[in-house]
C-alpha cells in the first residue's frame, strides 16, 4: 500500500512544509507549490538570478514554472490513500531560534550553519545532510544572532582565538592587525577553556560544598546556642530568684529588728510612765493633806501632825528622766541606703563583667580574607597627618605634614604635654580602632622606626621604655640598610629581607594583627605582631640622623 512506501515529507514543500498544492519541478529536480516558489523568486527578482531553495542550483533567466500534472495526481491519489505520519515538528515560540527558510509561519530550527550563517528546521536542514557541496558546511545546534558570529569589518566567520588580545577575529584578521599574535583556533582555545572552566565549577562545587557544611555547622551552633541558652536563663533565674529572697530576708529581719526595738522602747516608756503616774498620785494625796493641815484652826491638831506630814521627801524610785524630742531611725535608714549603693554599685561591676561574657558567646566568626595583593590592600587605605603637638622638637614636619625630617636646628614648637622631650619621635593625629587600616611609608638614610602607640606612651624624660616598640603601648618595625627588627615591649625578633624604600603597614584591629609588608612589584611580608588590641592605635615614627621618613599619598 502506498501508506507503507511513501511518506508525506516525500511530497511536501520544502518550503511552507506542507504537501505540495500545484506543484512545479525546477531544472534540478526538486518540486515545489506553484505559489511558494514564485513567492520566492519574486524577492529575488532585483538580483536577477533564482536559485532552488534546496540545493542552491542557481538559474538565469528566471525559469518558466508549469504545472507538473503527473505529480499532482500522485498527491492526490496519496491524500486518499493514506500517508505515513509526518515528522514531528514545533513552530519556533518565545527564546526558539526560527527555520530561516520557513516562508510562512516559521518551525524551530535544529541546527545553525556558520558558513551559511543560516538556521534551518528538521526539514530545511536536510540538503545539509544529502547534498555532497553542502555536507562540508560547519552544523552546530541552533543558534541566534548569528551575525554576531561574523567579523563586523571583513564579514567572515570569528573561527580564530587571539590569546594577545584575548578576542575572537576572522582569517583575515590575523594577516592585519593581529599578525604576530598568539592566534588558535576557536575549537582549540574552547577546548583550553573548558578545562578552566571546569576547574571553576570544581572549585565552585567544592566552596557550595564548604559553605553547605558551614550552614548545617551554624544551624547546630544556633540550636546549640538556644538550649544552652535557656538552661543559662533558668539557672540565672533560680540565682536570682535566691538572691531576692536573700535581699527580702534582710529586708524582713531589718524590718523586724526595728519593730521589736520599737516595742521594747515603748514597753519601757509605758512602765516608767506608769510608776511616775503613781508618784504623782501619791505626792497629790500628801500635797492635799498638807493643804488641808495649812487650813486647820486646831493648834494642837497642827503640831501634832506637822512632824509626819512635813518630813523630808524620801529619793524617788525613778531616776531622773530625760526625754529625747527628736527621736529618729535616720541612722538606720543611711545604713540601709548605704547597703542599697554598695549592692547596686557591685551590681553594676558585675553586670560589666556578665555583659561582656555574655558578648563573647559567639555562634560564628565572620572575618573577610586577609587582601592578597597591594590593589587589595590599597582599599583599606586610610589619610594621615603627622601631629605638631606630639613632634620631638628636633623634628621638622613639611609637605601639609606628611613628611618629617630630623634637623640638627630646635624647630620652635610651643610646650605642650604630649610633646617627646627626649626621644626623636612623632605620632599622627588619627587614632585607629575597630576597623581595617592601611597606610604606606617611604624612608631613606641611616634609619627610622615605624609603628603605633596606644596615645597613654610616655613623653617626657629619657627612660628606655618611651620608645616606640620598647614599652607594652607600642609596636614598632626598626628599618636600617641592612636589616629589619620588630619590637614590642622591649622584646625584639630579628628579620631577614631584602631592603625595601617602602613599608606597607596593615591594621585589622578587630582581628588584633599588625603587619609590616616590603612594598615592590609583589608584598613582602616583613612581620605581623598578633595580639588583642584594647585602645585606638596611632601611628608613629622615631627617626635616626639624615632619615626623612614620608606618608605616602595612595588615593
Amino acid at each position: 500500500m502506498a501508506s507503507n512506501l511513501w511518506s508525506e515529507d516525500q511530497f511536501s514543500c520544502s518550503v511552507c512544509l506542507e504537501l505540495l498544492k500545484d506543484p512545479v519541478t525546477t531544472a534540478c529536480g526538486h518540486s515545489y507549490c506553484m505559489g511558494c516558489i514564485k513567492n520566492y523568486w519574486d524577492q529575488t527578482d532585483h538580483t536577477g538570478v533564482y536559485s532552488c531553495p534546496e540545493c542552491r542550483e542557481t538559474f538565469t533567466p528566471r525559469p518558466v514554472l508549469r504545472r507538473n500534472t503527473m505529480l499532482a495526481e500522485v498527491v492526490e491519489k496519496l491524500k486518499k490513500t493514506g500517508l505515513n505520519p509526518p515528522p514531528t515538528q514545533s513552530y519556533a515560540g518565545p527564546g526558539d531560534v526560527p527555520c530561516d527558510f520557513c516562508t510562512w509561519r516559521k518551525f524551530k530550527a535544529v541546527k545553525s550553519c556558520l558558513t551559511c550563517l543560516a538556521s534551518y528546521c528538521e526539514t530545511h536542514v536536510k540538503p545539509h545532510t544529502e547534498v555532497t557541496p553542502l555536507k562540508r558546511h560547519k552544523l552546530i545546534n541552533a543558534i541566534g544572532d548569528l551575525e554576531q558570529k561574523l567579523c563586523a569589518e571583513h564579514q567572515k566567520v570569528l573561527d580564530i582565538f587571539c590569546r594577545t588580545d584575548q578576542t575572537c577575529v576572522c582569517v583575515l584578521c590575523t594577516d592585519k592587525e593581529h599578525k604576530s599574535h598568539d592566534t588558535v583556533s576557536v575549537e582549540s582555545e574552547r577546548t583550553r577553556k573548558q578545562k578552566q572552566l571546569g576547574e571553576t565549577q570544581t572549585e565552585i562545587q567544592q566552596r557550595i560544598q564548604e559553605r553547605l557544611k558551614e550552614v548545617e555547622d551554624l544551624k547546630q551552633a544556633v540550636e546549640s546556642l538556644k538550649r544552652c541558652a535557656q538552661r543559662e536563663m533558668q539557672e540565672s533565674g533560680k540565682i536570682f530568684s535566691e538572691l531576692i529572697q536573700s535581699i527580702e530576708k534582710i529586708h524582713t529581719e531589718v524590718i523586724e529588728l526595728i519593730g521589736a526595738n520599737e516595742k521594747a522602747a515603748v514597753n519601757q516608756a509605758e512602765g516608767l510612765m506608769k510608776k511616775l503616774e503613781q508618784e504623782i498620785a501619791e505626792l497629790r494625796r500628801r500635797n492635799a493633806e498638807l493643804k488641808e493641815l495649812s487650813e486647820t484652826e486646831d493648834h494642837i491638831h497642827f503640831l501634832q501632825n506637822f512632824q509626819s506630814l512635813c518630813a523630808p521627801l524620801e529619793a524617788g524610785d525613778l531616776p531622773s528622766v530625760t526625754v529625747n524630742t527628736d527621736i529618729s531611725f535616720g541612722a538606720v535608714r543611711k545604713a540601709v541606703s548605704e547597703l542599697k549603693d554598695h549592692i547596686e554599685d557591685f551590681f553594676t561591676g558585675e553586670l560589666v563583667k556578665i555583659t561582656k561574657t555574655v558578648n563573647e558567646v559567639a555562634v560564628y566568626s565572620l572575618q573577610a580574607p586577609e587582601p592578597r595583593n597591594r590593589a587589595e590592600f590599597i582599599n583599606y587605605s586610610c589619610q594621615l597627618t603627622l601631629d605638631p603637638n606630639t613632634a620631638h622638637r628636633d623634628l621638622c614636619l613639611s609637605e601639609g605634614n606628611t613628611k618629617v625630617t630630623l634637623r640638627g636646628k630646635t624647630q620652635p614648637y610651643l610646650d605642650h604635654p604630649e610633646r617627646f622631650d627626649y626621644w626623636i619621635q612623632v605620632l599622627c593625629k588619627e587614632g585607629l580602632s575597630g576597623t581595617r587600616c592601611y597606610w604606606e611609608i617611604e624612608w631613606s638614610g641611616e634609619g627610622a622606626s615605624i609603628g603605633v602607640a596606644y596615645k597613654g606612651i610616655g613623653r617626657k624624660g629619657d627612660d628606655d621604655s618611651f620608645a616606640l616598640g620598647f614599652n607594652d603601648k607600642s609596636w614598632s618595625l626598626e628599618c636600617d640598610d641592612s636589616s629589619y627588627t620588630a619590637w614590642h615591649n622591649n622584646n625584639k625578633t630579628d628579620i631577614s629581607a631584602p631592603d625595601s624604600p617602602r613599608i606597607g603597614v596593615f591594621l585589622d584591629f578587630n582581628a588584633g594583627t599588625l603587619s609590616f609588608y616590603g612594598v615592590s612589584d609583589t608584598m613582602t611580608l616583613l612581620h605581623r605582631f598578633q595580639t588583642t588590641f584594647t585602645e585606638p592605635l596611632y601611628p608613629g615614627f622615631c627617626l635616626d640622623y639624615d632619615s626623612p621618613v614620608t606618608i605616602c599619598q595612595l588615593n
